[in-house]
């Protein structure tokens, strides 16, 4: 595609064109101007969402990549405008989101003299970025912008930064746009190995009390038949992480819940109980392993991840397998025998009836006229018949929405995993909602979460994004009060918080709402929210105190589950 004598701004819309790019979340500021200048001509093709905050740009960019499996795209000015994308930047890298933002900088001329609004966005996000460039000749613009959608998008997903200097969007030269298919230096896809792959097989062939763990990485390379293939064929039980809820649905017969922190108590226990350990598509983070020293000790480690730096990074495996989730997993499952583990799965369904009796009957059938976190969420999930898309923040709604809410489809959970940044739901929900126009989707924030970018309730309201937005208020910041009662002696150091009313806050961007303080209110409200052809805000008053178990507390091993206090 070849045109002559673009200005560099012009470039760059032609170029997002050329990549088929709908949506684009952005702020203007006079070091990106030229670029919204060209962009006003092609409103027609490229749909812009101007947010209240850059923070918000970025997390709705990642709403909609994770819902849409798209690249994000953001658009942002110099200075400011670019450090405030630092933390969704740093959220999209650990958690493998596709982003390509786009920073005005100041003219090259002026570059490292302390300009107006200059600040040293390469420098700063090299640590959070898969790939960032400073773009300052117009020429560069159509290779780079094409690179920077190949990278972000292949192997294992991740945010890209492309910085262009101001004289480099005004200035004119050929443009001709070739979409990449190779960088010389970067290999995001290997060739399978299989005799790694017959180890595998004749370890998990072998294996009495096999175990599966999953992440993202299935939902990321869209693997969820070949995992429940997998899975049906060798008769092994499953357990998600958080950023791989709904891979699999809730109520497949092999799935036996969510691991962690505050996972569910069987697919903890059995993690140092197993023979052998399958992980596909997560890092073994922290809070999946509790104390890496007594985690899995007793089983051979089967480790399958698209990126290299994960096999050993963490836990030491016996057969790394490097490649796409769903390439293996093709490749494997011819290699394993038909099998049932009857007696092995009955042992998870004993451990699960344990925490139904001592924890799930609790949260789902509150004794007082409040209702519980873990009764809202299940009511949610049950008044969408599970089809929603689920949009939480940080903190223990987000480990209760987890828990109780039950997916049906792939790309249903949407929440800030590695970084763990509150604020991130409302903007990430409604950019979800753009990304999946024909599904409903449901932000549950907490009122501390809430109240971090509660002012994209404004970009909600300006383009009647029909977003349904759950508060769950228990006046407190509910993490950290749990752990002050747990471990620093009920000495609740500044997380008591006065909120204002949200109702009233809604009705004053024209979003309806209610407040419901009893539970038998709930399900008329919820009726009633989900009914609204628009965006919609829901506060349920909690109680202030309750806390979230199961829980492995720090430095524990996975098998040490709190199941009370």
């Amino acid at each position: 595609m070849k045109t002559k004598n673009l200005t560099g701004s012009e470039a760059v819309i032609k170029s997002l064109i050329a990549e088929k790019v709908d949506t684009i979340f952005g702020y203007p500021g006079g070091a990106i101007m030229p670029v919204y200048d060209a962009l006003f001509d092609y409103t027609d093709q490229i749909r812009h969402i101007l947010t209240r905050h850059e923070q918000g740009l970025i997390h709705a960019a990642q709403g909609y990549a994770r819902a849409s499996g798209k690249v994000g795209v953001c658009l942002a000015t110099s200075g400011p405008g670019a450090t405030n994308l630092i933390t969704g930047i740093a959220d999209a890298m650990i958690d493998s989101t596709p982003l390509v933002c786009i920073i005005g900088q100041v003219p090259s001329s002026l570059l490292g003299s302390d300009a107006f609004q200059e600040a040293d966005v390469i420098g700063m996000t090299v640590p959070c970025t898969k790939w960032n460039y400073q773009v300052t000749k117009v020429e560069e613009i159509p290779e780079v912008l094409s690179k920077a959608f190949y990278i972000a998008k292949s192997g294992r997903p991740g945010p890209v930064v492309v910085v262009i200097t101001k004289d480099a969007q005004i200035n004119s030269a050929a443009f001709d746009y070739a979409k990449t298919s190779s960088v010389r230096t970067y290999q995001p896809h290997n060739e399978l190995d299989t005799y790694s792959l017959q180890i595998a097989a004749q370890i998990i062939n072998e294996a009495k009390k096999p175990f599966v763990v999953f992440g993202q990485g299935v939902i990321l390379s869209e693997a969820e038949e070949e995992l429940k293939k997998f899975l049906e064929k060798s008769g092994i039980p499953a357990a998600s992480t958080l950023l791989g809820l709904s891979a699999l649905p809730s109520d497949h017969p092999n799935y036996m819940g969510m691991l962690g922190m505050h996972g569910n108590y069987a697919p903890n226990l059995m993690t140092n109980q197993c023979d052998v350990l399958i992980g596909i598509g997560l890092r073994f983070d922290d809070r999946v392993t509790g104390d890496v020293s007594r985690y899995a000790q007793q089983a051979k480690i089967i480790h399958v991840d698209i990126d290299k730096a994960e096999h050993n990074k963490v836990v030491k495996v016996d057969v790394p397998i490097l490649g796409d989730a769903k390439e293996v997993l093709e490749a494997l499952s011819p290699l394993v025998n038909s099998a049932q583990h009857e007696d092995w799965t009955q042992e998870f369904i004993h451990k699960y009836n344990e925490e139904y009796e001592q924890v799930i009957s609790k949260d789902l059938h509150p004794q007082s006229k409040k209702a519980s976190m873990g009764l809202v969420v299940k009511k949610l999930s049950e008044q969408t018949n599970n089809e929603a898309i689920l949009v939480s923040d940080v903190g223990q709604h987000q480990m209760i929405a987890s828990r109780y809410f039950q997916f049906k489809e792939s790309r249903s959970n949407v929440t800030s995993g590695g970084l763990g940044t509150m604020g991130f739901s409302l903007p990430a929900a409604l950019g979800a909602q753009l990304g999946a126009p024909k599904r409903t989707v449901i932000a549950v924030i907490g009122d501390g979460g809430f109240q971090m970018t509660l002012q994209e309730l404004g970009t909600i309201a300006q383009y009647q994004i029909p977003v349904k937005i759950v508060i769950l208020n228990n006046s407190f910041l509910g993490m950290v009060r749990q752990w002050q009662e747990l471990f620093f002696k009920s000495r609740y150091s500044f997380t008591d918080m006065h909120s204002p009313d949200f109702v009233k806050v809604a009705d004053a961007y024209e979003i309806p709402g209610q407040k419901v303080e009893n539970q038998d209110d709930l399900d008329a409200a919820i009726a009633e929210m989900l009914a609204c052809d628009g965006p919609y805000l829901l506060e349920v008053v909690v109680e202030k105190e309750d806390n979230v178990f199961p829980m492995i507390t720090s430095g524990s091993a996975v098998d040490e589950v709190i199941l009370q206090s």
